[in-house]
């Protein structure tokens, strides 16, 4: 359990856990939407399960996986994800819903994003300008998303310096970062549009198919930690993917906008 130890600040779990518990890691940015808030009350009335959740990164969330300190996970980097089942330490990947990125940056966009053909072109121009940039820099599915994008740009993030700032944060506290500073970054647009923080922040560049953000769900492998409760894992991964839980992913709406959309199969 000591992979849980400097994580205590960032659980939301009851003193006592009991035999209908579960505990699942799950991402910054599917918590800061508020989506947690809606999907939690509902499980637990329909189930009786208690999901008690570890807000990390992704890369975290799947180093708890891989400790048996989670009974499931729910995260959004593909490939990482297929490297945790194809480890064994994850028994499948199942699709549950996605959103998109977004870049953000100051109104006035003084890189031009706005009019680039696509994600990387984006990322080039704010490399070009030397524009104040905020990564989250924490090894979550947006970090890596980002990384990869600068790697499609042919250039290496950890080579950047003064005008790029890797917080080591999740997405509520890199935003406030990027709006304290001007600053562009890139989000997901759930937590965008739950932000209350924006400042003189906007969208500016949206709609490439390379910023698209699935999320998953994978339950720990029972084979490989036998205390994982995996029989709840399993009732909860059916309550995720049912008519029900399409329902109130698809419903939940900020200001009107849609935050993800439910596509489990």
């Amino acid at each position: 359990m000591k992979h849980l130890l400097g994580l205590l600040a960032l659980l939301v779990w009851a003193p006592v856990v009991s035999a209908d518990t579960l505990r699942m890691a799950v991402t910054t940015s599917f918590h800061n939407s508020g989506l947690s808030d809606v999907l939690l009350p509902e499980i637990a009335a329909d189930t009786g399960i208690e999901v008690q959740l570890l807000v990390v990164g992704t890369g975290q969330a799947l180093r708890l996986g891989r400790a048996g300190d989670v009974d499931a996970i729910l995260v959004h980097a593909r490939a990482a994800e297929e490297a945790f089942v194809e480890s064994g330490a994850g028994t499948h990947r199942r699709k549950i819903m996605y959103n998109d990125f977004v870049l953000l940056g100051p109104v006035t966009d003084p890189a031009g994003i706005g009019a680039a053909p696509d994600a990387t072109t984006a990322l080039t121009l704010i490399a070009e300008a030397q524009a104040p940039f905020v990564s989250r820099g924490d090894d979550s599915g947006t970090h890596n998303k980002e990384r990869a994008l600068w790697a499609t740009a042919g250039r290496d993030a950890a080579t950047f310096e003064g005008w790029y700032n890797a917080v080591g944060a999740g997405m509520g506290a890199a935003l406030n970062t990027a709006s304290g500073m001007d600053a562009y970054i890139m989000s997901d647009r759930a937590s965008w549009l739950n932000f209350g923080n924006k400042g003189g922040l906007a969208v500016l560049f949206e709609g490439d198919p390379e910023l698209f953000n699935q999320y998953a769900f994978l339950p720990v492998n029972p084979a490989r930690h036998p205390h994982v409760k995996a029989d709840l894992a399993a009732t909860l991964e059916g309550w995720l993917t049912s008519d029900r839980a399409a329902a109130l992913i698809n419903g939940y709406t900020i200001a009107g906008e849609a935050l993800f959309t439910f596509n489990a199969r």
